[in-house]
């Protein structure tokens, strides 16, 4: 059946690169193709879009970040996570995000601590963790993104968090 199809195509261009077909090969393939698969039937009623499950994340913008490290704009909440383990961390953290969520804040600062640069490569851990927890799906939901705070509220060792508007 291919070579019937094959010998009925003409080329439209003389010359063409090696791996490319023509246009009539392809709609023959296209509708040989189309005769094998099984159509869907059209009676049949379709699903709504999916849209994603979880919102993506966005960077605070700069209007917002100056504010912030000047002072202008309130810090509505804290959330001091030295000291911790990483689990009892992430507890806190997901009480915490879930708490502010509920009541209306914007902005929250989370305070992971800076941890000790040197010989000891495993220091520093919640500042490392906090950051992947909160692109999760699991908080994605709750917050609209984040960034590391200005130095006057912790520098490298805490981020600034916008709060997602719940939806009642």
């Amino acid at each position: 059946m291919w070579e019937s199809v094959a010998r009925q195509a003409k080329p439209l261009r003389t010359k063409r690169s090696a791996g490319a077909q023509p246009a009539a090969l392809v709609e023959a393939e296209m509708r040989l193709l189309s005769k094998a698969v099984p159509q869907p039937n059209p009676v049949a009623r379709s699903s709504p879009p999916v849209k994603p499950a979880v919102p993506p994340l966005a960077p605070l913008g700069r209007r917002e970040r100056l504010q912030l490290s000047r002072g202008h704009k309130e810090i509505e909440a804290r959330l001091d996570l030295h000291g911790m383990t990483q689990g009892r961390a992430h507890r806190a953290l997901s009480a915490f995000l879930h708490r502010v969520h509920s009541e209306g804040l914007t902005f929250v600062l989370i305070i992971t601590g800076k941890g000790k640069v040197g010989v000891e490569s495993e220091r520093g851990v919640l500042r490392r963790q906090v950051p992947q927890w909160l692109s999760q799906p699991e908080f994605r939901g709750l917050i609209v993104g984040f960034e590391e705070a200005h130095v006057g509220h912790g520098g490298a060792g805490a981020l600034y968090v916008r709060i997602r508007r719940s939806r009642n």
